[in-house]
Order: structure tokens, then sequence, then C-alpha cells
């Protein structure tokens, strides 16, 4: 027997919702909605029309998509996701509340409606009235832009069977609809599950592209099941911090194109605008003569970045001297700071010391191990670094300067900046450090009077390099107070 189970109907325009309220979110009549009892198939995959299911054949002979590849109006986009969007393609895209994900994805299906093809944008967070004033202030507004709000996944299928269903279909979000087949309320696993595969599917028989946008939880993992991601063909993020003016876009997953692409955008009054050549824009109005910064060449996906590292070393007046870090794991700063007493035999038991990645930026990069010590020696010893120096390596426990991935990649955008001197690890276009003690050699220099830090009296010998032994410096005398 088929499973029954009880919706509402508007009286008024025919919709159907799985839950009752005062007024329809169709056509907002109030009091509309009567329950109804109907019955519910199963999931799963529906018979065809011709009665038998379908038949096994060889590959050579699969029919075509059915259409060419289109743009979304973004040379870059088209790049990152392999030349545009393919007709019958499921893209996830997900990211934190109010970081610009409907923003983008609706100036995306301004400009694939102004080239003519018909897209559709439903929504079960916003009023039809919302979804006008934002394309109104973005200026997309066109006639083959269609707009949907409902929380019903059924009322887009009469859409897309229809004799000329839309090219672009945008679900904003899979976690605010609800389909008639899976039980509980929207967000749940069921419905998402549900949501997705009957939407994805009906999508790639009449060749429509369809981006579904996804929640994240607080750890910053997409929400839902897992089979969310299995199913599309590209998994897109959109990150960054909702107080800074940058967005990141990550590609984690592409079918059609290379992984762990990167692009980033900037917050505009107009939406979203590409950054062209983001290789210094996290720089912004560095100076140089300062002392506790340095230029790190970090690689996020396939991208170099030039970033800046900031370090505050200032006398502590606490029991229990103060470690901050931001935009990287504060273990790592507890980790090079052992590094650095034991290899240099330096002293910060008498300092707080801070550190942050300048711009708002977030590094996973190993390669920033070298950047960071220099930027806590140049605050240490109050000493500003070479102007257009540039490092990238990892520091090992043993204070040795180890390779990371990308050095090729690193090295060519280096030269291109026209960064001088180049610290990185051996083994590359450039000479290279190999430890520690190489790099202070190169960067302080030995001094005959001792350089104290601005207002802090001099408690040691200016910074020098050692011998080559471990532990037995020069500059072991060096303190900060």
């Amino acid at each position: 027997m088929a499973k029954m189970r009880e919706i509402y109907v508007c009286s008024e325009c025919q919709s159907r919702t799985s839950q009752w309220k005062g007024q329809c979110p169709t056509c907002s009549a109030w009091n509309s909605l009567q329950a109804m009892q109907v019955s519910v198939a199963t999931p799963g995959r529906a018979m065809p029309a011709s009665g038998r299911a379908e038949q096994i054949a060889p590959l050579a002979e699969a029919p075509e998509t059915g259409g060419a590849v289109f743009s979304t109006g973004l040379e870059a986009l088209d790049r990152v996701l392999g030349q545009g969007l393919l007709p019958g393609a499921a893209l996830l895209l997900g990211g934190e509340p109010g970081i610009g994900k409907s923003t983008l994805l609706l100036q995306t299906a301004g400009a694939v409606a102004a080239s003519g093809r018909k897209v559709v944008y439903l929504s079960g967070e916003e009023s039809l009235t919302q979804i006008k004033n934002r394309a109104e202030r973005l200026g997309v507004l066109h006639d083959n832009l269609l707009a949907l709000a409902t929380s019903q996944v059924e009322d887009i299928f009469t859409e897309l069977e229809s004799a000329h269903p839309p090219a672009l279909l945008i679900l904003d979000s899979v976690q605010t609809v609800s389909s008639l087949r899976a039980e509980g309320l929207p967000g749940n696993v069921s419905q998402v599950r549900a949501v997705a595969t009957e939407v994805v599917e009906r999508c790639k028989k009449v060749g429509t592209a369809v981006v579904l946008v996804g929640h994240v939880t607080k750890e910053g993992t997409l929400a839902g099941p897992r089979l969310l991601e299995h199913m599309v063909d590209t998994v897109i993020s959109l990150e960054g911090d909702r107080q800074q003016v940058f967005r990141l876009l990550r590609v984690l997953k592409n079918r059609f194109g290379p992984n762990q692409e990167l692009l980033i955008f900037q917050m505009a009054e107009k939406g979203m605008e590409l950054v062209e050549d983001p290789s210094t824009y996290f720089l912004g109005a560095r100076d140089a003569t300062l002392s506790g910064t340095a230029v790190v060449m970090a690689v996020d996906g396939q991208r170099p970045l030039a970033v800046e590292v900031q370090a505050l070393v200032t006398r502590s007046y606490l029991s229990i001297p103060r470690r901050t870090a931001l935009g990287f794991d504060v273990n790592r700063l507890h980790l090079l700071l052992a590094v650095l007493e034991k290899r240099l035999n330096l002293s910060f038991g008498q300092v707080d010391i801070y550190a942050k990645v300048g711009g708002g930026m977030k590094l996973q990069d190993p390669a920033m191990d070298l950047g960071l010590v220099a930027a806590v020696l140049s605050s240490f010893y109050d000493l500003p670094l070479p102007e257009r120096a540039v490092l990238w390596g990892e520091v090992d426990l043993n204070g040795q300067i180890r390779p990371v991935l990308g050095q090729t990649i690193r090295e060519a955008q280096a030269s291109r900046l026209g960064y001088t001197p180049v610290l990185c690890p051996v083994g590359g276009s450039f000479p290279g450090c190999s430890t520690l003690v190489e790099m202070q050699r190169n960067l302080f220099p030995p001094r005959k009077k001792p350089v104290a830090p601005a207002g802090r009296p001099t408690g040691g010998a200016a910074p020098a390099g050692n011998n080559g032994s471990t532990g037995n410096n020069s500059n072991s005398g060096n303190r900060v107070g």
C-alpha cells in the first residue's frame, strides 16, 4: 500500500506545503491552507514512461550533453569551473551566512540571462520583493531572469518539465526547501537528500545546469549528508571574514577542471568584484621601515600570494608571558619560539609575543614558518628587514629550513615582483638558507654596539651569528628587558 501523508494545499493558488502556515508562502493569502491526505511514493528512481527500465548500451553510443558550455559572465570563474557551466552539471556552493553567496549567484544569474538564456532563481529564504531589491541594486534585472519564492521543491518541476526548460537553476538554499517524498522539517538529513536527489536527476535529464547553495556548520564544513558532495560535479566554497572586504572562492572538487583553484573577490557597492592580480593584494599600504614585519610568499591552492606576517615582542608584566596568534594556529608560534630559544640561544621568558597575518588572511601553509621567525627576530632586535626581502620555508625542530611544496611557483612569483633578497630553502634557483643560524646572519649581521628596542634597556650583546654549533652562540646574552 502507498504511504499516506498530510500536506496543506492553498485554496487560492493550489500551491502545496508540508507545514501549515497562517499565510500562503506563494500567493500571500491568509488562512487559505487546507489539510489534505495524499499518497507518497517511496524515494527511488521512477519507471520511465515506456514502462521498462534503461538498457545497457556501449559507452561510445552514449548521447552527447545536448548543449555547449556557456559562460557565467566572469572569465576567471569560467576558468576555474572548466570553461564555464556545462548543461546538466550540478554545482554545490557552501559558505557562512552573510558571506555573499546569494549576491555572487544573483550576479551570475543576471550575466547568464543577459546572454539570452533563461535562468530561474529559486529561494526558500527570501521573498520575491527582497530578491528584486537586491537585483536592482546589482543592476542585473532582465526579462530572462525568473524567480520563485517557495519552500516546496515540487513547485519547480513544472518549469523543468516545460517545452523550454531553463539553462540555469539556482536553488538557494537546499536546507530551506522540503520535498513531499521525505518526512521531517526542511534541513534534516532526509529532506536534504531527497531535495538534492530529485533536483539533480531532473536537471540532468533536461540539460539544465543547477547550483545548490548549502549551509555550513560551526566547524566550517558543509552541513547535511556527505552524499550531497558526492552527487554533484563541482564543490566550491566561499570563505572570508564578514568584517573584511575580501572573499576567497575555493574549488574543492571539480570533474571538469582543476581542483584547489582560488579566486579572490572584494565586496563593493555593486556586488562582488574580482581581484585581477591578488599577488600583492594582502600587503596593503605596508611600511617596510618598521620592525616586526616580514613578507612571506605563500601558496594557496595553485596561486602564489605575497602576505605580510607581523610580530610584536614587548616586555611582559605577567607571571606567565602572553602568546597570541591571529590568522594561524597558536601552537605553531609556541613551537617556533621553542626552536629559537634552543637553536639561537635566545630567551623569551620575560616578553609577551603577539603575531598575526596581515590583511585578515588565514594561512595553513607550512612555508610561513621562516617568515614568522624573521618577524619575531625583527621585533626582538627592533631592526627592520630589508625593504624588498621575501621569505618562505618550513622550520623543523633542529632549526633546519626544509623545502616546501610549490617551490617553483614561489620563485617565479618572487622574481616577477622583483623581491630581493630571497630567503628560501636550498635547492631552488636562489642560493637559499639551510639553517636558522644562516638566516640570522643574513638578516641581522653582527654589530659592535648593542641595539635595544625603543623605550627598553639593552640587556646583552648585539645580534650576531654563531660559530655553527647549537647552543654556543655569541648572542647568548641578548635579552629584552
